[in-house]
């Protein structure tokens, strides 16, 4: 590009071609942040807007979210302690209860968080017994904890509590003995029967982070521009001051 006889802009072919790639990399970042918020919006709709049903009605119809309520009674003894769980800036676990309805199906409370000792010799005691009562929370999905580092855990039958590092129904189900309902129940965070840490949410990361890095992404791309632009720029005037030798 020239005005006059001074040449104001001409970039490298080899630098325009990265930044050109890299510019289109970070646009795509920023697009799939732009459809994660997307998801993560409905998601926490879906959270907001969920209906309240009996448990019965609610496994029947396998809505996610879905608020629920249920008679029954809790495994006195054999709670899975799932671990990695920070509240409060101290880590513990979740507990994670079977709980018997009437008609005998199981399905897992997640009951909230307790602290675990800083060597880990002894686990937190739960409180539990047998009495019939009413609970109240939310049906989830278990979560797959994201891809998993290590020998998967190994359960045994007559050693509780137990702790794990990812929660696996078909495990947990295996060494109950029971089947179990494909659900968490997320207790109530005024039930009493529960404990600390649970003011459950849609997910962890909500929309509004995914449209900060979306942002990011697409300033960063912005930025690319700006520097092949200034590149191209000083290029041009060197090559002005110091022409090519014929």
């Amino acid at each position: 590009m020239r005005i006059g006889r001074n040449m104001i802009f001409r970039p490298s072919i080899k630098l325009s071609l990265a930044l050109a790639l890299l510019a289109f990399a970070f646009l795509r970042l920023g697009f799939w942040q732009l459809e994660r918020k997307a998801e993560k919006t409905l998601l926490f709709e879906q959270f907001d807007t969920a209906p309240t049903w009996q448990i019965d009605t609610a496994l029947l119809q396998g809505q996610r979210f879905t608020r629920v309520e249920a008679y029954g009674r809790y495994d006195p003894i054999r709670h899975v302690l799932l671990d990695n769980k920070i509240f409060n800036g101290r880590t513990g676990v979740h507990v994670l209860t079977p709980f018997v309805l009437q008609d005998g199906r199981q399905i897992l409370v997640n009951r909230g968080w307790l602290p675990l000792p800083p060597d880990r010799r002894s686990l937190p005691r739960v409180f539990g017994d047998n009495e019939l009562r009413i609970i109240r929370g939310r049906l989830n999905l278990p979560s797959t904890g994201g891809p998993r580092i290590g020998d998967a855990d190994v359960l045994v039958r007559d050693d509780w509590p137990q702790l794990v590092t990812y929660l696996d129904l078909d495990s947990v189900a295996e060494v109950l003995d029971v089947p179990l309902e494909p659900w968490l129940l997320q207790l109530d965070p005024l039930d009493e029967s529960g404990f600390a840490d649970r003011q459950w949410r849609a997910a962890v990361m909500g929309p509004e982070i995914h449209g900060a890095y979306a942002f990011q992404w697409f300033t960063i791309a912005a930025a690319t521009f700006i520097i092949w632009i200034t590149l191209g720029v000083r290029r041009a005037q060197l090559l002005t001051r110091n022409p090519p030798e014929n």
